[in-house]
C-alpha cells in the first residue's frame, strides 16, 4: 500500500468496500499495479476458493492481473461441441462484428496442427507470430525464408539453441530487407524512450546499475482434463513448461530485463542468483520456479539485480530503477541522490501495442530498414541465462551459456 499515489489508496478503498470502479490512464501509470493489488486485498476480505474471480479481456491483460480471460473463465473455451473447425468460425465471426468488412477468413484459410503456420503464412504479406514462445524459432525462420515482414511477440525462444537460431534469421532477414519488430513494448512507450534520452545525455551522469522487478501474484492455471494427451495438457497450460515458456522470468520478466541492457548498454557476461518453488508446488504448475533473484555482471562493472516472483499476497513490483552517478531514473522521471525530482515526463504517449505495430507498418511502407530481433534475442537470452543460474546455483558466463 505504500507504493500507491493517493488517488490509488481511494480507488482501492472503494473498490475493496464492494462499490464498482472505473480505472483509467495511459501505459505505465500503475493501473495494472493497482488492479493487483486490490485483488490481493479482496482475497484477503473473501477467503475460500473461488471467492474473488479475475477476467479481463485479453490472454496478456488477464497475466499482468494474475487472472484468466473471460471467454475460459466463463467456461466458453469448451470446443468439443463445435470442433476445431467451428471454434474458429466463432472466433472470426466475434472479430467481424467488429471490423465488418476488414475480415475475411473463410474456412479454406483456416488450419490447425504443427504445420499450420506454414499454410497460413502462404497467404500473408506480413506476419504475426503470437503463439508460446517456444515455437517463435522455427517460425520466424519459415517467415522470412518466404520473404515475409514479421512482428513477434517476446520471448523469441525458451533455450539458447533457438537464440541462435533466432539470430541467424535475423541476418537473412536483412539480406532480403524484411523489417522486424518484437513486443518488447517499453521500446516504444514515451516514458521509457524520453527517460532514456534524458540518461544518454548525461542526466545521472555516468550509468553504474540496474535493479529490475516483475513481482506479482502469478498467472492462469489450466486443470488437466479427463482424456487430454499429455501433449494437449501440456500445449494448454504452456506457460507451466519450459520447453514452450522458458519460466516466467523468461515469459515475463524479459520486459524489465531488457529496460536493463538497453540503459546499460550491453548485455551481461557473469550471472549468478537463487530460486525455487515455494507457494506454486503441485503437479499443476508444471516445472517452473515461482521465484527467482538474479545478479548480472556486466563488462564495465556494472551491475543488474532482478527480481521476479509469482506469489499471492506478497508486495507487487513491476518496474525498473536505473542507478547513476548523480541520480535515479524511472519511467518518466528522474530523481538525484536525495530523492529530488529533476525532470519528469510531462506528456502522455501514444499506446505502445499499437505504436510498436504503426511502426512496423511504417517502415514497411517506407522501405525502411529495422530489426528488433538482435536486442530482443539479447533480452531473451539474458532472461535464460537467468534462468540458467537460478536452476543450477552457480555463477555462469554468458559465452558458456549461449553456446
Amino acid at each position: 500500500k505504500e507504493d500507491l499515489t493517493n488517488d490509488q489508496v481511494h480507488a482501492a478503498e472503494v473498490a475493496i468496500e464492494g462499490r464498482s470502479v472505473f480505472l483509467t490512464g495511459g501505459a505505465g501509470t500503475g493501473k495494472s499495479f493497482l488492479l493487483r493489488y486490490i485483488i490481493s486485498e479482496l482475497r484477503k476480505k473473501y477467503s475460500g476458493e473461488g471467492a474473488v474471480a479475475v477476467t479481463a479481456p485479453t490472454g496478456i491483460a488477464a497475466q499482468h492481473v494474475g487472472g484468466v480471460t473471460i471467454h475460459y473463465g466463463t467456461g466458453c473455451e469448451e470446443r468439443s461441441a463445435t470442433g476445431k473447425a467451428g471454434y474458429c468460425n466463432i472466433q472470426i465471426n466475434n472479430i467481424k462484428g467488429r471490423f465488418k468488412e476488414k475480415v475475411d477468413v473463410p474456412e479454406a484459410r483456416m488450419f490447425h496442427g504443427f504445420d499450420a503456420y506454414k499454410k497460413a503464412i502462404a497467404f500473408a504479406d506480413m506476419v504475426i507470430l503470437t503463439t508460446p514462445p517456444g515455437f517463435r524459432p522455427e517460425m520466424f525462420e519459415y517467415a522470412v525464408s518466404q520473404g515475409k515482414h514479421v512482428f513477434m511477440e517476446k520471448p523469441i525462444a525458451t533455450d539458447a539453441a533457438g537464440i541462435r537460431r533466432v539470430i541467424a534469421a535475423a541476418k537473412e532477414a536483412d539480406a532480403k530487407k524484411l523489417k522486424v519488430v518484437c513486443g518488447l513494448q517499453r521500446r516504444y512507450q514515451k516514458s521509457y524512450t524520453a527517460t532514456h534520452q534524458e540518461v544518454m545525455e548525461g542526466r545521472i551522469g555516468k550509468v553504474l546499475g540496474s535493479q529490475v522487478y516483475w513481482n506479482g501474484g502469478g498467472v492462469w492455471v489450466r486443470p488437466r482434463q479427463e482424456k487430454q494427451t499429455e501433449m494437449e495438457y501440456q500445449m494448454r497450460n504452456w506457460y507451466y513448461f519450459n520447453w514452450l515458456c522458458g519460466d516466467h522470468i523468461c515469459e515475463q520478466h524479459v520486459h524489465n530485463i531488457d529496460v536493463a541492457n538497453w540503459f546499460m548498454g550491453s548485455h551481461p557476461t557473469v550471472a549468478q542468483g537463487m530460486g525455487g518453488r515455494q507457494r506454486r508446488i503441485g503437479p499443476d504448475f508444471g516445472e517452473i520456479f515461482d521465484h527467482h533473484y538474479v545478479e548480472f555482471q556486466h563488462a564495465d562493472g556494472g551491475y543488474t539485480n532482478s527480481q521476479c516472483r509469482h506469489q499471492r499476497g506478497c508486495m507487487n513490483r513491476v518496474t525498473e530503477v536505473i542507478i547513476g552517478e548523480k541520480g535515479r531514473a524511472y519511467p518518466g522521471r528522474i530523481t538525484d541522490n536525495d530523492g529530488k525530482i529533476i525532470w519528469k515526463l510531462n506528456e502522455r504517449g501514444k499506446n505502445p501495442y499499437q505504436v510498436e505495430h504503426d511502426e512496423l507498418h511504417r517502415h514497411i511502407r517506407e522501405d525502411i530498414a529495422i530489426n528488433n530481433a538482435y536486442y530482443t534475442a539479447d533480452a531473451t537470452m539474458t532472461s535464460i541465462f537467468g534462468r540458467m543460474a537460478t536452476y543450477s546455483g552457480k555463477e555462469l558466463k554468458w559465452d558458456d551459456a549461449i553456446n
